[in-house]
Parts: C-alpha cells; structure tokens; sequence
C-alpha cells in the first residue's frame, strides 16, 4: 500500500506480534495469522481497516526502533536505513477476540519457492514461520482513520474495484453493507484459484477478471459495463496506475461526483514504498484527489 501522509499515533499503538500460523489461501495469498500481548486493546472498524507493518531487516530478528513516541516517526525517518524497520500498510483480514488473533493476507507478487520476485513483505511473508516477530501499529478505537470505506447518506449503489492486494479490504467492505444493498464489484486476480468467498448480504453482483498478464483489464471491463442508475459511491484500490485510469473514468467518462469516488493505490508497479516516501519527502508525490 502508499504512504501518502506520515501515520499518525494516537488513537493507534504500537503492539509487538508474532507469527502464530500460515497458511496458502490462493496461488497469490498467504494468510498470516498473529498473535500477541494485550492485543485485546487493538481494535478495528471493519471494512477496509489499515493498520502499518514494521519488518525487521535480513540481519535481525525483530524490528528495532528508537523511538515509539508520538514522535516515532520523525525518528524512524532518520534512523540509518539499514537498521531501519521496514514500513508497509495492511488490510487486517479478521480479527477474533475470543483467541487474541488477527489474520493478515499478503499478496506475494511471484514471492516465494527461493525467487527474488516480489517487494520485502511478499518474500517476507512467502517465508514466515511461527514465532517469527513483527512489530504493528494497529487501532485501538473502532473508528478511527484507517477505515476509508464511508458512503455518505443518500447513496443508492456501490460499487467496488480492486486486485488481489484489495481483496481483504473488500471482504470486508462486503460482509460490513447492510442486507439488499447494491454493489457492484470486479475483481482483478492473478490467477483463476485466486478467486475467494466473499460472504455479504449485500445484493452484489460479482465479476472476476483473470489477467492473464494483461494489467488493464480492469479499466477495459468498466467501460463497457452497464452501471445502475442513481446516485453511487466507488471505492477503488490497488495498483496505483490501475487505480488513476478507473477513477479518471468514472470521474470524466461516467459523470460520477468526484467526491463519491474513494481511491487508493495499495502498491505502484516498478516502485517500492521507499521509492513513494522519498516522493512524498521530496514533494514530488501527488496528492490524493489528483488525476
């Protein structure tokens, strides 16, 4: 995911985790399930919930920081890289209170079977073990800014996009609408066994699109579908190139209020997140709401 703002601290915190269990959901996913002391103090909103994800470095077995302050950032930024944890925003995918877990699906991006395919947390994530260490900071109130996914009053459908790094944000956007709401989802996905339950009561109407190693096959099915008529909301998220091309469409193409349209881009393709905070230290990134 892009870090477009440095995170903030409070009402978040920082909790030390460790890797309970892991398990291959798809040919592109792995699901890493963490646990952890005082984790019945994170909390989540549901939906799209974000949370960061701190890595430790090849030579280490934890993440080191010097500070975990509310001004934890300011001291990360300047901590010699290489000793540096490794920043990265996730979606938490479940969270259970009953066992003090929470589940984390990675896409790994080719990671894995001893390739160099993939960003840090994909090869991370293809190799983890029980007991592995991390470090998170997660929400400890339930409404809080991680949760993006807001229709205002007055929406009359959703509609949903993404890929296989949005597909725990929009589990979760699914099982969280309310019984006979509208939405319209396509999902784009590596491979055709990438495809996941999506339990919803929402009246969605779902469309997978393999790409086959074509990545704009996404944009290319939103400008022929045929969308409801009244007043949408569309979250959008994923690739950060994919997800400009939908939303300029909807936007110019569609005539949907751009203040209806929610968008993020998860990952960028060439680019690392360290590639996208030295942008946006620089001040070269673009901000949200630009085309």
């Amino acid at each position: 995911m892009t870090t477009t703002a440095a995170p903030a601290t409070a009402p978040f915190r920082f909790f030390d985790v460790h890797v309970v269990r892991t398990r291959r959901v798809s040919p592109s996913v792995v699901r890493v399930t963490f646990g952890g002391e005082r984790l019945d103090a994170l909390a989540s909103g549901g939906r799209d919930q974000r949370f960061k994800l701190f890595l430790p470095q090849p030579h280490q077995d934890r993440p080191v920081f010097e500070d975990t302050s509310d001004g934890w950032y300011t001291t990360w930024r300047a901590q010699d890289p290489a000793e540096r944890p490794l920043m990265r925003s996730y979606t938490i995918r479940e969270k259970r209170c009953h066992s003090g877990e929470f589940d984390v699906d990675f896409a790994l991006h080719g990671a894995g079977h001893g390739t160099a395919a993939g960003g840090p947390a994909a090869r991370w994530a293809a190799g983890a073990r029980p007991g592995d260490r991390l470090t998170v900071l997660a929400p400890v109130v339930e409404d809080n800014g991680g949760v993006d996914f807001r229709p205002p009053t007055g929406t009359d459908w959703i509609l949903l996009t993404g890929d296989e790094t949005a597909l725990p944000a929009i589990a979760g956007i699914l099982s969280w609408l309310s019984p006979g709401t509208r939405a319209k989802v396509w999902i784009e996905i590596a491979h055709e066994d990438d495809r996941q339950p999506l339990p919803t009561f929402a009246d969605a109407d779902i469309t997978w699109l393999v790409r086959d190693g074509d990545p704009g096959r996404l944009p290319a099915a939103l400008r022929t579908a045929e969308l409801p008529e009244g007043t949408p909301y569309a979250w959008i998220a994923g690739e950060a190139g994919t997800v400009k091309a939908v939303r300029r469409h909807l936007v110019r193409d569609r005539g949907i209020d751009r203040r209806a349209v929610k968008f993020t881009g998860y990952w960028r393709r060439g680019a690392t997140e360290e590639d996208l905070l030295a942008e946006l230290t620089a001040g070269t990134a673009p901000a949200d709401g630009e085309d």
